[in-house]
């Protein structure tokens, strides 16, 4: 019999994904669920793009591809990060992969030997943890709460570096949290960083567009971090081209061409009319990015004011992405029928059985007093989905 590998059975099931799976299996059975657990734009991708995707077919721009990606494709993202990030990459420099979940996958296997350390602010997203312990590195994690809107200090990023620090990985605005960094704050966090060279900085901006702030700050832009920052990002959703499948890096040359190493004896490039189409999107002034931007900022608001008035949620106004993410802490050792709420997954399962609501438990992000809950959902979902939370948590005793 077939025994697998100590590696895999070590890490976990993405929890998104596996709660997307139940739903999506209780609504095969009959039942009516609304779908708040997975990290998806409810828009169409924009028809200028879909059009530049038409057009790559017709014009043939079906073989394979540099690994790194077209020429013209590295370019265009050059110029991205310089117009909307001040930031200088160059062509060389970019690697785009099959989603941005890829490209940092790849990072940690071409920066860390076993044992190496990444720190990791909690909460973070589900992968990233197991991308980790999958490249044989170890996590340190940094707990934050609520109350300071789950953002790390200065100061526990200091005490959080050892010799084995090897990376400093997070995401602003950040899954799941929505959570931005300020520029203030991120100048903070690089005056520790820019005192410890060898440690590479992972900023994942993948949320970059969604985003209430005045302007995206990027770590990068920061000059004395330079030659530290690896600056993350996608097409997933700014443009709502989930299905589509291209994130992309800039990096220090020598981490690029690791990850080209890397990417070409695993998948080789991404999908060549993606390319094409990636071209045409980034090109684009972002004003698709920015309308989308403002929908979300209206549910945010919504979303906010129906959880804020069920009684022991306690909840904040996140600046970015399309989550919220409530302490739902004081329901933890109440109880329905034979049904004992212990922590959070314990809470989100009950949520989806008895209410028909898709959450995903705060345990999986590193933070098991939460959970996440997606407002990517029509206004009309979304005050639907938070009365049946309200009137299922009402039943607890």
């Amino acid at each position: 019999m077939c025994k697998l590998s100590e590696k895999i059975l070590s890490i976990e099931e993405s929890a998104t994904l596996a709660m997307a799976r139940k739903s999506r299996e209780m609504r095969e059975s009959g039942k009516e669920i609304i779908n708040l657990s997975l990290g998806e734009p409810d828009f169409n991708t924009p028809s200028f793009i879909k059009e530049a995707a038409k057009n790559a077919i017709d014009e043939n721009y079906s073989k394979y591809t540099p690994v790194p990606g077209y020429k013209e494709l590295l370019e265009v993202i050059s110029h991205k990060f310089k117009r909307d990030n001040n930031i200088i990459y160059d062509p060389s420099q970019i690697v785009c992969s099959t989603g941005a979940k890829q490209s940092i996958a790849q990072l940690m296997m071409v920066l860390l030997n076993k044992d190496d350390e990444v720190i990791l602010p909690a909460p973070y997203w589900v992968s990233y943890k197991q991308m980790i312990k999958l490249a044989d590195g170890k996590p340190i994690v940094i707990d934050t709460n609520l109350d300071n809107d789950f953002k790390i200090t200065a100061s526990q990023l200091s005490n959080s570096i050892t010799s084995k620090t090897k990376a400093f990985l997070f995401s602003s605005p950040c899954n799941p949290s929505g959570s931005v960094y300020s520029k203030y704050e991120l100048e903070e966090i690089g005056n520790v960083l820019k005192k410890h060279k060898n440690i590479t900085i992972i900023s994942d901006e993948i949320y970059e567009h969604i985003n209430f702030r005045n302007k995206h700050f990027s770590i990068g832009e920061l000059e004395s971090l330079k030659n530290q920052v690896v600056t993350v990002n996608g097409l997933s959703k700014g443009f709502a081209m989930t299905g589509w499948r291209l994130g992309y890096i800039g990096a220090p040359q020598k981490i690029a061409n690791a990850c080209i190493k890397m990417q070409g004896q695993i998948t080789s490039a991404t999908c060549s009319i993606t390319q094409r189409a990636a071209i045409t999107a980034l090109k684009h002034d972002p004003i698709y990015p920015r309308k989308m931007c403002e929908s979300f900022k209206l549910r945010r608001n919504l979303i906010v004011n129906e959880l804020s008035k069920i009684e022991k949620i306690k909840i904040n106004k996140p600046d970015g992405a399309f989550y919220v993410f409530p302490d739902v802490s004081n329901f933890f050792g109440s109880h329905y029928k034979n049904i004992k709420i212990k922590n959070s997954e314990d809470l989100s399962m009950f949520l989806l059985t008895n209410s028909g609501v898709a959450t995903v438990s705060g345990n999986a992000f590193g933070n098991d007093n939460c959970i996440r809950i997606s407002y990517a959902a029509s206004e009309a979902e979304i005050i639907k989905a938070c009365k049946l939370i309200k009137n299922s948590l009402e039943r607890l005793a």
